[in-house]
């Protein structure tokens, strides 16, 4: 008896367990057009973490395209706007009226392949750093060598720490936008539908020539 009760006492920890971290660090799952991405969000980033998970709930981003994507860089989502637009017009402006303060959790959180980060105003108007309320992106960047690393580390007068290292000669990301922008979560199942997307043809202002779409956003239970 005394053994059965011990069994059930940690089976009720580890189920505690995971309903805290499913509360702190929740799983969004977006289905798209190419396919299905899962990314989980982190706790450390809570004004970030809890407004993405409002707007999914709320049934923003169903609909929304991926109205810019770069290859070897970046898509990008989240402009309300995209929703009903035509192939001609331009995309990136939409928003939700208001931002978010930067929460730079760094070096934790740096621009590996498959970071989800906050997209934002530039520096000239938004010396802060302030968030988009709703735009966002998936980072998928390029392999870089120690050498290049060791370039950019002088020229914006940073060290990488050896995780940070390790992942951008490896599996590769975008190192010169750490510092400048809130990472918030990561892809935890899905990553080759974002390298997928990156491949797509793209026109004017790096839009896909044809649409790349969110068709819904849940929160993974």
């Amino acid at each position: 008896m005394k053994k059965l009760c011990m069994l059930l006492l940690a089976s009720l920890l580890v189920i505690s367990t995971c309903a805290k971290k499913n509360v702190l660090e929740p799983v969004i799952k977006f289905k798209t057009t190419e396919g299905t991405i899962k990314v989980r969000l982190y706790a450390e980033t809570p004004k970030h973490r809890d407004n993405f998970v409002k707007l999914v709930e709320a049934g923003f981003y169903e609909g929304v395209l991926f109205h810019r994507v770069i290859a070897d860089f970046m898509i990008q989502a989240g402009d309300p706007d995209s929703k009903n637009a035509n192939l001609k017009a331009s995309l990136g402006s939409g928003d939700v009226g208001y931002s978010i303060p930067a929460e730079f959790v760094y070096p934790k959180y740096y621009h590996k392949k498959g970071a989800l980060a906050a997209a934002r105003e530039g520096d000239d108007t938004n010396p802060e750093k302030a968030s988009s309320g709703c735009q966002f992106y998936i980072v998928k960047g390029k392999v870089f060598t120690n050498a290049e690393l060791n370039a950019l580390e002088q020229k914006r007068s940073i060290k990488f720490t050896y995780e940070q290292r390790n992942d951008y000669t490896t599996i590769g990301g975008t190192p010169h936008l750490d510092g400048n922008y809130t990472v918030f979560g990561e892809v935890i199942e899905g990553l080759e539908i974002v390298t997928n997307i990156t491949r797509v043809k793209t026109g004017e202002l790096d839009r896909p020539l044809e649409n790349v779409r969110i068709l819904k956003a849940k929160r993974f239970e």
